[in-house]
């Protein structure tokens, strides 16, 4: 798909991390971008700087995801590119021990439900509506496509660590569904595809130690480092722009291979 100014496009979790990048580099290109988020304080500043639009957003939420589309759709006609990259991510064993009881204690269901319901069924939720919308409109080029649709999964789905069962499960599912849903949506002219990060330098990492964040940039083979948010968007507008990537789901890592800890 040729990116230009006539070309929609709505990024969620679009008010930082790879999110921001992306809108950034979509908006670069000519998109119209509209970046959906719960973060106003973020997203607003942002959009307006991209020339887009932000609009307040909770993808678990069908109400909610149905609102925020409105509006995008009413600011920009009907989006023919989106990317998911809202996600959450906690750190808790299947089965953990209490260190003042000594007894063990299972994972706690709610939180694991609602790393699921964010990562997984938020993802799923934001492809549903936004294809039944490209549906609609016509094809745009001689191979008949009407849209891409991009979503954010992690190495995590393919060797997740200690700790991250939730995290790992939700990831695996998105992983899992592209190409399912590529299929589904190929009588449509819709392509789907899904990246991999690896170790990236995002809001996840805030609250670590620059010690923690150089011994992390150690283990990724090369480049040893951590990855930028500006390479996650590179990969994504590729992903738009070369028609004969779909049903695909790319590691995007360093070469790395999580270890179990």
């Amino acid at each position: 798909m040729q990116l230009s100014k006539d070309i929609a496009a709505v990024v969620t979790g679009g008010a930082s991390g790879l999110g921001a990048a992306t809108a950034r580099a979509l908006a670069a290109k000519g998109a119209k971008v509209a970046l959906l988020d719960l973060n106003d304080k973020l997203g607003e500043p942002l959009a307006k700087e991209l020339g887009g639009v932000f609009v307040k957003g909770d993808v678990t939420s069908e109400a909610s995801v149905d609102a925020a589309l409105a509006a995008a759709r009413a600011a920009h006609g009907q989006e023919r590119i989106l990317v998911n990259c809202a996600g959450i991510g906690i750190a808790k064993r299947t089965v953990s021990r209490n260190k003042q009881t000594g007894t063990f204690e299972p994972h706690d269901l709610a939180s694991f439900t609602k790393v699921i319901q964010v990562n997984l069924i938020g993802t799923f939720l934001m492809i549903s509506k936004v294809a039944a919308g490209i549906s609609t409109t016509e094809p745009i080029n001689a191979d008949g496509e009407r849209g891409v649709i991009i979503s954010t999964a992690s190495v995590a789905a393919q060797d997740g660590q200690i700790g991250q069962v939730a995290y790992a499960a939700s990831k695996g599912g998105v992983y899992s569904m592209t190409l399912p849903v590529a299929r589904d949506l190929a009588q449509t002219g819709i392509r789907v595809c899904t990246i991999l990060p690896g170790l990236f330098l995002t809001p996840m990492f805030d609250q670590l130690s620059e010690e923690a964040r150089r011994s992390l940039a150690a283990s990724v083979p090369f480049p040893s480092r951590l990855g930028s948010p500006t390479e996650y968007a590179a990969l994504a507008t590729h992903i738009v722009e070369n028609p004969m990537l779909n049903g695909e789901c790319i590691r995007l890592d360093g070469a790395l291979r999580m270890a179990p800890r």
